[in-house]
């Protein structure tokens, strides 16, 4: 496997630090700062933390830095958000999708890359009807994700986050630039835990994702490092098979 490949699937990991507090962060971060192109901080730690975590993992890793927060609020407070966290130097930011066209227009030459939530991978089609969702758009989620991509480029997104089952035909619709982020990533030996809509990280990048987040396929495993070697194989695998057509 050529080197080139290897380190292109090494970028292409987004590693989730889904864990409580500082301690636990930086015995990940030292165990696979080499290994892996993307930390990711969500709710939990950053709660735990509060922002200094960023920089303190920055001093430890060269890898980026998604910020998972999903913000969801009205317009000008999520836009006031997003500002802080441009101030924080992360390469990511979640959002929930907002219909307000080029609200993030201002970030797109930033350093700062919103990335809009479409359907949590953690849901099906019985989840999206008891939320109240159109049945014709629960019925097939994949038609939900992609009103939803629409709403988040008109809104000025860089990309969104969605399974590896709609990535194909987001990528069909708006673009290779536009960015795709895939969780729901299980190894075939794996427990699917709360997830629904799930793939092997092989099959997420063949069907066009440009980072895949792993986080309980590696933290919940006896041998963590064996665990990221094999993603990071399948995704090198993926890349070296012809494009999505």
């Amino acid at each position: 496997m050529k080197e080139n490949i290897y380190e292109e699937a090494q970028k292409r990991l987004i590693f989730a630090l889904d864990v409580p507090d500082k301690k636990k962060a930086f015995f990940w971060v030292d165990l696979l700062k080499d290994k892996i192109g993307v930390f990711k901080i969500g709710l939990e730690l950053f709660l735990s933390t509060g922002p200094d975590i960023i920089g303190e993992i920055k001093k430890k890793t060269n890898a980026k830095i998604f910020l998972d927060l999903k913000l969801h609020d009205i317009p000008a407070t999520v836009l006031a958000a997003c500002r802080q966290a441009v101030s924080y130097g992360v390469d990511f930011l979640t959002v929930h999708v907002s219909p307000q066209k080029g609200l993030f227009n201002e970030f797109l030459s930033t350093q700062t890359k919103i990335i809009g939530v479409t359907v949590l991978t953690s849901l099906e089609t019985e989840d999206l009807l008891n939320l109240g969702i159109a049945p014709e758009l629960a019925i097939n989620p994949e038609k939900l994700v992609i009103k939803r991509a629409q709403l988040a480029k008109e809104a000025g997104c860089a990309g969104i986050v969605c399974s590896g089952k709609e990535v194909r035909k987001v990528k069909e619709l708006f673009g290779e630039d536009f960015i795709t982020i895939t969780p729901g990533i299980r190894l075939k030996q794996d427990n699917a835990h709360d997830q629904k809509r799930i793939v092997t990280p092989f099959m997420a990048v063949q069907n066009g994702s440009d980072y895949i987040v792993v986080g309980r396929s590696i933290r919940h495993t006896p041998n963590p490092l064996a665990a990221v070697n094999q993603i990071i194989t399948e995704i090198a695998s993926a890349l070296k098979v012809p494009s999505r057509g």
